[in-house]
C-alpha cells in the first residue's frame, strides 16, 4: 500500500482535518510538553506511550540476555561465561521477557491507547487507577531488576521449589518484584472490564465492538481471576526462602508438586494473556488489509472467550511427568487440545476474510502472514506436546523451548510488530518508510525460523534445556540457531532506526490505510479528549467496507 499524505482521510471528523495539529486543537502529544505533564497525566494515550517506552527498554534488556545465551551455546564447552553466570542469564532472560515484556506489551500499550478510542469513550473508566498501574508496574520492575543486579537469580523463570527455597542467590527481591507487577496487571484488567461494560458509545452494542476489544476483555478476565493465585504463590516462596516455612520442601513435610499446580494454574492462562490480545490485533489487521469485515465475527468473538475459559483447565499438561495418574494426564491432554479447536476457529475465519478480499500487502499484513505461520506451526506442536506419549520423551528438552517460543513469543512478537506498524500513524501522525518495513519484516520472520527450527531438531535428538555444556554432535544446530538469532537482532535494529527517523522526519498522515476501524474516526494523533466536536456515530460495524466493483450502495460480501 502506498501511504497517503492526506490529512482529510475517510473517517476523520469533518471540519477538523488540517488545522488541528497546528495550534487550534493540540493533539495529546502537544497538549502540555513539560515532564510533569507527562508523569502526572491521566490521559490513557500518554499512559500507553509511557508504557511503550519502558516495555521497549525491557525488551532490549531481555534481547541482550538472549543473545548472550546463544553466544555461550556456540561451542559445546565454556564460551564467554561460567556455568553459574549462564544460569543467571537464562533466568533473567525469562523473567524480563515474560513479566516485563510479553504479558504487558499489547494490553498495556495498545490496549491503553486504543480501547477508549474503539469504544467511542473519552478515557478509561478509572484514569487515575490507570496511571497508578503504570507506576506499580515500574515499582515491581525496579525490585526485580535490583535483585538481578545484586547477585542475580539462578532458578529459571519458573522458580521451581524446592531449589528456589534453598538457593543463596537473590530470590526474595525478584519474586517480590514479580508479585508487585501482578497488581499492575490486575488493576489494568479491572479498568478494561469496567470500561467495556459502562463506556461504550451509543450505537456500539456488544456485537458491534471491534474484535480487539473482545480480545482485551477476555484477557482482562484472565488477569483479574488468575493473577492473585501467582501473587500469593510468589509470596509463599519468598517466605519459604527467607524463613524456611516448609510449605514446599519435602524435608520439612512440604509438597513441591503443590507449587507446580499453583504455578501453572496461573502461568498457563498467562500464555493467553499474551496471545489473546495478539489474536485481537490480527483480527483488526486482516480486516483492514483485506478490505472486508471479518468473516464469522461472532465465532471469532466467542472463541476468544472460549480460549479464556478452557485455559483455566489445561495447566496439568505441564505436569505429565510429575507423577499424576494416567486418567488425569488424559483429561488435561484433551482439555489442552480444546484450545487448538478455538484457535482453529480464528485461523479459518481469518483465511475466510482474506479469501476474495482486495488484499494490500503492506508491513502490518506481512506480520499477519508471519503470525499465521507461527500460530499454525506452533499450535500443531502444541497438540503434539499435549499428547502424553509424545510429551514424556520431549519433556525438558529444547523441543519444548522451541514450541513455546513459536506459539508464545513468535506469535506475540508478530502481533506486537504488526500493531506497532499499523497504529504508528494513529499514535504519532507520522508515516515510516514502507520499503524498510517490509525488509525488516522479512528479516525477522526468517531470523525467527532460523533460530527456533534448529531447536526443534536438537530437542528431538535429546538435548536437554538449560544445560551449560552439551555433546559435540549438537553443535552444528546450535550454531545455526545462534546465526538465526543474529539475523533476528539485525531486523530489530533496522526497525528502531526507521521508526525513530519517522518520528522526527516522517511524512504527516492521518489514515494511511483508509481503515474503517472505529479508532480511525478521530484525528491522528488524537486530540486530548479523543474527539473534537460531535462524537462520531456508529451506524455500522467496524471494518464495514463497500466493494467499489459492485453496484452503488451494495455491500461487499462478508
Amino acid at each position: 500500500m502506498t501511504p497517503s499524505s492526506s490529512i482529510a482521510a475517510p473517517g476523520a471528523v469533518p471540519g477538523h482535518e488540517a488545522t488541528d495539529d497546528h495550534g487550534h486543537h493540540p493533539s495529546y502529544l502537544t497538549d502540555g510538553t513539560t515532564v510533569k505533564s507527562w508523569l502526572l497525566t491521566v490521559d490513557h494515550k500518554r499512559i500507553g506511550i509511557m508504557y511503550m517506552a519502558w516495555i521497549l527498554l525491557f525488551f532490549l534488556v531481555g534481547g541482550i540476555f538472549a543473545l548472550l545465551i546463544r553466544i555461550e551455546l556456540l561451542t559445546p564447552g565454556p564460551t564467554i561465561m561460567d556455568a553459574m553466570t549462564y544460569n543467571r542469564v537464562f533466568t533473567l532472560h525469562g523473567i524480563v521477557m515474560i513479566f516485563l515484556f510479553m504479558i504487558p506489551a499489547i494490553p498495556a500499550i495498545f490496549g491503553n491507547f486504543l480501547l477508549p478510542l474503539m469504544l467511542g469513550a473519552k478515557d478509561v473508566a478509572f484514569p487515575r487507577l490507570n496511571l497508578l498501574s503504570l507506576y506499580v508496574y515500574l515499582a515491581g520492575a525496579g525490585f526485580a531488576l535490583w535483585g538481578m543486579l545484586n547477585g542475580g537469580l539462578d532458578t529459571g523463570w519458573t522458580f521451581y521449589t524446592p531449589y528456589s527455597a534453598h538457593t543463596t542467590t537473590t530470590v526474595a527481591p525478584v519474586l517480590f518484584g514479580a508479585f508487585i507487577i501482578g497488581f499492575s496487571s490486575i488493576l489494568t484488567g479491572m479498568n478494561f472490564i469496567v470500561t467495556t461494560h459502562t463506556m461504550r458509545a451509543p450505537g456500539i452494542t456488544w456485537f458491534k465492538m471491534p474484535l480487539m476489544v473482545w480480545a482485551l476483555y477476555a484477557t482482562s478476565c484472565i488477569q483479574v481471576l488468575a493473577t492473585p493465585v501467582i501473587g500469593l504463590l510468589l509470596l509463599l516462596v519468598t517466605a519459604e526462602n527467607l524463613f524456611s516455612l516448609g510449605m514446599f520442601d519435602v524435608a520439612r513435610g512440604g509438597d513441591p508438586v503443590l507449587f507446580q499446580h499453583l504455578f501453572w494454574f496461573y502461568s498457563h492462562p498467562a500464555v493467553y494473556i499474551m496471545v489473546l490480545p495478539a489474536f485481537g490485533v490480527m483480527s483488526e489487521i486482516v480486516s483492514a488489509f483485506s478490505r472486508k469485515n471479518i468473516f464469522g465475527y461472532r465465532a471469532v468473538a466467542y472463541s476468544s472467550v472460549g480460549i479464556a475459559f478452557v485455559g483455566f483447565f489445561a495447566w496439568g499438561h505441564h505436569m505429565f511427568v510429575s507423577g499424576q495418574s494416567t486418567f488425569n494426564a488424559g483429561v488435561f491432554g484433551v482439555l489442552s487440545m480444546l484450545v487448538g479447536v478455538f484457535t482453529a476457529i480464528k485461523v479459518f475465519n481469518w483465511v475466510g476474510t482474506v479469501y476474495k478480499g482486495a488484499v494490500e500487502f503492506s508491513t502490518p499484513f506481512a506480520y499477519f502472514c508471519g503470525f499465521l505461520f507461527f500460530t499454525v506451526f506452533g499450535g500443531m506442536t502444541g497438540i503434539a506436546v499435549a499428547t502424553v506419549s509424545l510429551d514424556v520423551p520431549w519433556h525438558d528438552t529444547y523441543f519444548v523451548v522451541a514450541h513455546f517460543h513459536f506459539i508464545m513469543v513468535g506469535a506475540t512478537i508478530m502481533a506486537f510488530l504488526a500493531a506497532l506498524h499499523y497504529w504508528f500513524p494513529k499514535m504519532f501522525g507520522k508515516m515510516y518508510h514502507e520499503g524498510w518495513g517490509l525488509v525488516s519484516a522479512a528479516l525477522i520472520i526468517l531470523g525467527f525460523n532460523a533460530t527456533f527450527i534448529p531447536q526443534f531438531l536438537v530437542g528431538n535428538a535429546g538435548m536437554p534445556r538449560r544445560y551449560y555444556e552439551y555433546p559435540e554432535r549438537f553443535q552444528a544446530l546450535n550454531v545455526a540457531s545462534t546465526a538465526g538469532a543474529s539475523l533476528l537482532a539485525f531486523g530489530f535494529i533496522i526497525i528502531a532506526v526507521y521508526l525513530t527517523y519517522a518520528l522526527i522526519y516522517g511524512e504527516r498522515v492521518d489514515n494511511p490505510w483508509n481503515s474503517k476501524g472505529y479508532e480511525w474516526l478521530t484525528l491522528s494523533p488524537p486530540p486530548t479528549h479523543n474527539f473534537i466536536g460531535p462524537q462520531p456515530t456508529y451506524p455500522e460495524e467496524p471494518h464495514f467496507y463497500v466493494d467499489p466493483k459492485k453496484a452503488e450502495g451494495e455491500v461487499s460480501d462478508v
